[in-house]
């Protein structure tokens, strides 16, 4: 079990929402969240699956976006996103090699799955995003595969682990070990509470960059490690909702969550892939509607700066939740990656 601690726990409280009771992705109701860490002399990677909605999601599709602040990445899915606003996989990250590989097994999963609910697939789009883990990973063996994606489905939960996990267990951030965060905001509207929730996949950042709550401690801790001087890598950002909000609604509001990325420090630098994936679990499209005509629910435009907020806060407590629930790893070629708890957070009056 991990021991290290959240970064709110520390006292370091990131804007002035009020979190969920989880303070991550999985408090909108029906988002499950599972890994598969594979850690050994070689390999130090692994693939995280996002699971939004209890139910089939090719049979009753959610209503989606996909915002791409730069885009040195490789993901899979992302363009049938932004034409038809819609998601009907699980949403899969890995290391960037294993983006193929992953694909195939969600594919399967879904055949699998619509089959056993009397739905035939001749078509899918299953996602899968992904951040260059080679600084600790052998990644060029590709060893995340099909036993891998069905085992993190078979994990996925509420409660699930942060840090070095999963698709994040290879990852550096601002030179730091980076991994798996997660953070979530409630927000109100018309008397009732909706949730937007956070999941990172951190591997970006300059280290003399990162900023803490505001705080510029990444020039001290650049002195201490050795780590690249310009902001490449790349970041995943899985941004849930249960707002009733149309997929353009959407869209504006993932994009806030660069404001998170920006107030960490980045500068979304030419080697970083910066890309963000939103969904909602209101509005479900089904995939054979009875009329022609589908009616759905969407927020009063003006009033979506409470959601731009939440989006931008979550995002930035869940950056700082990857580092601070990250350990120090040793990969395959004997480099270090030192975690942030041992470097700073432990030691704040040594600094």
């Amino acid at each position: 079990m991990n021991m290290n601690k959240r970064i709110r726990e520390y006292g370091i409280i990131i804007g002035d929402g009020r979190p969920g009771s989880k303070n991550k992705i999985t408090d909108v109701p029906g988002v499950k969240v599972g890994h598969v860490t594979l850690d050994d002399e070689e390999h130090k990677t692994g693939v995280t699956v996002i699971l939004p909605c209890e139910d089939n999601p090719f049979i009753n599709k959610l209503t989606a976006a996909v915002y791409i602040h730069n885009g040195f990445g490789k993901s899979q899915g992302l363009v049938q996103i932004e034409e038809l606003g819609t998601l009907e996989t699980p949403i899969a990250l890995t290391n960037t090699l294993n983006v193929g590989k992953v694909h195939d097994a969600l594919t399967g999963y879904m055949i699998e799955r619509c089959e056993a609910d009397q739905v035939t697939v001749s078509s899918v789009n299953p996602v899968v995003g992904e951040c260059n883990d080679s600084a600790l990973n052998r990644i060029q063996k590709r060893v995340i595969g099909e036993p891998q994606v069905r085992q993190a489905i078979l994990n996925a939960g509420v409660d699930f682990e942060e840090g070095d996990v999963g698709a994040g267990k290879g990852t550096v951030c601002f030179g730091l070990k980076g991994g798996i965060g997660s953070a979530s905001r409630i927000i109100e509207y018309d008397g009732r509470e909706y949730v937007i929730g956070s999941l990172v996949q951190t591997n970006f950042g300059a280290a003399k960059s990162l900023r803490i709550n505001g705080k510029q401690v990444g020039k001290t801790l650049a002195d201490r490690i050795e780590a690249s001087k310009t902001d490449q890598g790349s970041v995943m950002i899985i941004i849930a909702t249960n707002l009733p909000v149309s997929d353009r609604q959407l869209k504006r509001i993932i994009k806030r969550a660069g404001v998170g990325l920006s107030r960490c420090g980045s500068d979304m630098g030419h080697g970083s892939g910066d890309i963000v994936v939103g969904f909602t679990t209101a509005n479900r499209i089904p995939f054979k509607p009875d009329q022609e005509i589908i009616e759905i629910q969407i927020l009063e435009e003006a009033k979506l700066e409470r959601a731009f907020t939440a989006a931008a806060e979550a995002t930035e407590e869940a950056i700082l939740n990857s580092l601070a629930m990250a350990h120090t790893v040793t990969g395959y070629r004997g480099t270090v990656k030192y975690c942030l708890t041992d470097l700073y957070l432990n030691g704040l009056d040594q600094l």
